[in-house]
């Protein structure tokens, strides 16, 4: 598995008063990728972990209310990539946050149930939707469209290391 950390601040692990997990969703759908996109922020569907949650739980319960589609444990293949983010004074002054991201391939021929989706109020007021893009043109749309949001620069480049991380393994 491949894996990235951003430790810009230095931190040690003693100085980290909080931890996040994450896991992320590569949908691969009939040659197309399954993308969210909220605000013009491109983004695997995934979220937090919640208490005695499994990574699989977690996984299969956020693409549930993300895309409507629910998965079965065996269309997730494997975590094929870890980034951890260490950050000062993240989300407030005084804490310090490791946030772990586990990336996941998940091979489906399920579609979005937008009748099934249970989006957060961030999620509606930010007019999220579910975008299936080919993935051999996945990569150049995110590029694209990394103009439109600030937050696209820290997002995007993890999205598409983990793209070309998929392709390359796909390769082997």
């Amino acid at each position: 598995m491949k894996e990235t950390i951003y430790n810009y601040d230095y931190l040690k692990e003693e100085d980290i008063t909080e931890v996040v997990i994450r896991t992320k969703a590569l949908i691969i759908n009939n040659g197309n990728i399954l993308l969210g996109n909220e605000d013009n922020i491109y983004q695997f569907p995934g979220g937090h972990l919640e208490d005695d949650e499994t990574f699989e739980e977690c996984l299969k319960r956020e693409v549930m209310e993300e895309t409507g589609i629910e998965i079965d444990d065996s269309e997730i293949k494997r975590p094929f990539m870890k980034v951890t983010f260490l950050n000062k004074d993240w989300p407030e002054v005084g804490k310090n946050r490791k946030a772990d991201i586990y990336y996941y391939l998940i091979e489906t021929t399920k579609n979005p149930d937008l009748s099934k989706v249970k989006y957060t109020e961030h999620e509606k007021k930010g007019n999220f939707k579910v975008e299936s893009i080919p993935l051999s043109e996945a990569i150049s749309v995110i590029e694209k469209n990394i103009p439109k949001n600030e937050k696209n620069k820290v997002i995007a480049p993890d999205m598409i290391a983990a793209i070309t991380e998929y392709l390359h393994q796909c390769e082997e």
